[in-house]
């Protein structure tokens, strides 16, 4: 696939960020800070690997590389929308619920 000429990372996306951050904060705030920056550099990727990753639920969904996190997207024409940011140990049926109230 042709990579993206624009990536948009929704205002819920970016909450899932945030809270993960808070998550990984607790043993330090420089561990949050890795988590978040670690997942921005993953969602960042996207503009070169946008629309290679396995479909679930319905989305494309990128592991990251260093947290047992996913990115949800889906790809509109030429842009890439990052739906959410989850933790892959949620149950499944949670993680469902979660993306069918995002999807775009």
């Amino acid at each position: 696939m042709l990579s993206p000429k624009k990536l948009l990372v929704l205002k819920q996306a970016k909450q899932d960020l945030q809270e993960g951050k808070l998550f990984y904060s607790i043993n330090g705030e420089e561990v949050g800070n890795y988590f978040y920056d670690s997942l921005v550099a993953d969602i960042e990727s996207l503009w070169i690997y946008s629309g290679v990753h396995t479909v679930v639920f319905g989305l494309f969904r990128m592991p990251s590389k260093r947290f047992p996190f996913a990115i949800y997207y889906t790809v509109k024409e030429e842009i890439t929308i990052v739906v959410a940011v989850l933790d892959m140990r949620r149950n499944p049926s949670w993680i469902r619920a979660k993306l069918e109230s995002r999807i775009v």
